[in-house]
């Protein structure tokens, strides 16, 4: 794994705007909103420089039957990976880099919301951000970092601040 978490670079929101506009073309009107998420979508923290996108989708099906677009785009077709009803593909560079990974979800589902919430709570929340921040640069010190131990090493905090996110995005949207 590349244990490297770097600083918030500025141009990751003109990177996921490029590839945002790619995807539109490749899913056209079945992509209902196609949003930047996870930590490069968050000013001010450590990041891993991947850009993740989520995007929210009318069917699951047509996007399937869409996926060889995103092929054409450099993309690895996932499928569910591990999440029901979640199709994930993935882009990496000639030399092995992970780029991208794109979420496609339907509307409104509870995995597009937690994700969601917990973007714009840390997008908020500046003190959790920075605790958030921390976390991942402790677990990306040192060598024998795998993938698997910072995914597992993060899972706690992420879980506890989902739970706390959906709520505080629910209010944001009943005000």
């Amino acid at each position: 794994m590349n244990n490297r978490v770097i600083p918030h670079d500025p141009t990751w929101a003109s990177q996921f705007e490029d590839e945002r506009q790619k995807i539109a073309a490749v899913f056209g009107g079945v992509a209902v909103a196609i949003h930047h998420m996870g930590s490069t979508s968050i000013p001010g923290i450590l990041a891993k420089p991947i850009i993740d996108i989520l995007v929210e989708a009318r069917d699951l099906e047509e996007i399937d039957n869409l996926s060889h677009g995103m092929t054409k785009l450099g993309y690895e077709v996932m499928g569910e990976f591990g999440i029901e009803n979640r199709r994930y593909f993935r882009k990496t560079k000639a030399d092995g880099t992970r780029t991208h990974h794109v979420h496609t979800f339907l509307l409104g589902s509870p995995e597009a919301e937690r994700h969601l919430a917990f973007r714009n709570f840390l997008r908020f929340n500046k003190a959790e951000a920075q605790e958030y921040s921390g976390l991942k640069a402790r677990l990306t010190k040192g060598d024998g970092v795998t993938w698997d131990s910072y995914l597992d090493g993060k899972d706690p905090f992420i879980k506890a601040i989902e739970r706390e996110a959906v709520a505080w995005q629910r209010e944001q949207t009943r005000v």
